[in-house]
């Protein structure tokens, strides 16, 4: 086990890791970008080791991937154990128990008690393509409605779901059609301010979606339960379920986009439980399989069975060593009780994050659930004009002082928190005391 302590050993990045930098600028294509450019040999808990003898605090699992933690023992146990079985034969051709057990743990564990079937995919971008495939399929609609700030993914489709232009849709269309935007009810941002956000997003989407798409013409609403990529939003208390409710009257398919929420990282197994929210389909991918690829489109057994067979599918879609890891992850998420251990995180996080916005006023929101919190930087707390410089400039001195941290936001001023939950408190509070000299030596 890697000793789960920081070490600077070099200055961040160190001479291996520039060397190595150098080869990936010569070998990979610029357009795959890197954040952080030191090179990881080995990880364990909420440790990244790079080749220059550097251990740096993890404050961002892969984005969201590593919940369990890297070095997990049951995880790599179950990897060993199905590598030495076999790697691959594809699901479709000749089938293996391994898929099967995923889907069952997926149908226990997502959001509701009613009958459910589960397809395995590579990516959250593929479970989101696929979930607009079936709404729209059993629906016979084709109309698809997505919110400002949204993050779906990188593929033709998801890429039309998703809000930002810059990196991720910028000179990449046309995108596909009948795809339809509507304001998010983003609290910190609302007009007339956060009490009455809720009622006023969603009247005007109710709005919309008449005017502009037709409810007859709607197969689906897709939804993060906390917002991504873009900014960590979450919704006024209350949205979630009126839109979900109002999709049920209308015969629209609502679809939860847990990529990123799912499997502990909010303090509930998915953040639709904090609003008792049951979407007809759910996404997942990052967190459910320790950081092998794999994901998952789950959802009510009439709407997934409606499906041709042959309909849904690929090649390496629920691939067995991912499987076996998943399978793994899920254990450790309910025998080590991963939920109260976001909870407990997030109770570490929130007073020290509330002292930093005490003293310096530059933070103009708090906001987030369990291990996935985030702080919103703007230059003005009067106006809340975003700061993006001041982001990344408090993200480099955290980067220097062997603090791994993610930014995000539309606007490129949010801090987004997705620490391991393996993790422990000595190490979660080391890194917060960079965090603060970051914005010391930054604000």
């Amino acid at each position: 086990m890697l000793e789960q302590k920081r070490v600077l050993a070099t200055s961040i990045p160190g001479p291996k890791s520039q060397a190595l930098q150098q080869r990936k600028l010569a070998a990979v294509s610029a357009g795959v970008g890197t954040g952080l450019p030191v090179y990881i040999e080995q990880a364990a808990g909420g440790i990244l080791r790079d080749v220059d003898g550097n251990q740096l605090i993890d404050f961002g699992s892969g984005i969201a991937v590593t919940t369990v933690g890297n070095g997990n023992q049951r995880v790599i146990d179950a990897v060993t154990a199905q590598i030495n079985d076999f790697t691959h034969t594809c699901f479709m051709v000749t089938p293996y128990e391994e898929y099967l057990e995923v889907a069952e743990a997926l149908a226990e564990v997502t959001p509701g008690t009613h009958e459910k079937r589960s397809a395995l995919f590579n990516s959250g971008s593929e479970a989101v393509e696929n979930a607009v495939k079936v709404a729209r399929h059993f629906t016979g609609r084709q109309g698809v409605v997505a919110f400002d700030h949204a993050y779906h993914g990188r593929t033709n489709l998801t890429m039309g779901l998703t809000a930002k232009n810059m990196p991720y849709k910028h000179r990449f269309g046309p995108f596909a059609s009948e795809i339809y935007r509507v304001p998010m009810a983003y609290p910190y941002r609302w007009p007339t301010g956060p009490e009455a956000c809720a009622d006023e997003a969603f009247a005007e989407f109710v709005d919309l979606v008449h005017a502009q798409v037709g409810e007859d013409n709607t197969a689906a609403v897709i939804l993060e339960p906390i917002q991504g990529e873009g900014g960590f939003i979450v919704p006024a208390p209350g949205f979630m379920k009126k839109v979900s409710d109002w999709c049920t009257e209308q015969g629209i398919l609502f679809i939860a986009d847990e990529v990123q929420t799912g499997f502990c990282r909010t303090g509930d197994w998915f953040a639709s439980d904090h609003e008792q929210v049951v979407p007809d389909l759910i996404t997942t991918a990052k967190g459910i399989a320790g950081g092998m690829p794999l994901a998952a489109l789950t959802g009510r057994a009439d709407v997934m069975d409606a499906i041709h067979v042959g309909g849904l599918g690929g090649t390496y879609g629920g691939n067995p060593v991912a499987c076996a890891s998943a399978l793994a992850a899920i254990e450790t998420m309910k025998t080590d009780d991963l939920c109260g251990r976001a909870r407990a995180v997030e109770a570490l996080f929130r007073p020290r994050l509330e002292a930093l916005a005490d003293k310096y006023d530059v933070i103009g929101d708090i906001r987030g659930r369990g291990a996935m919190l985030a702080v919103e930087l703007v230059s003005d707390l009067e106006h809340k004009t975003p700061d993006a410089d001041l982001t990344g400039r408090i993200n480099k001195a955290c980067h220097a002082a062997g603090l791994v941290t993610l930014t995000c936001g539309t606007f490129g001023n949010v801090f987004r928190f997705l620490p391991p939950l393996s993790a422990g408190d000595d190490l979660l509070s080391e890194g917060l005391d960079i965090l603060e000299d970051a914005f010391a030596q930054s604000v």
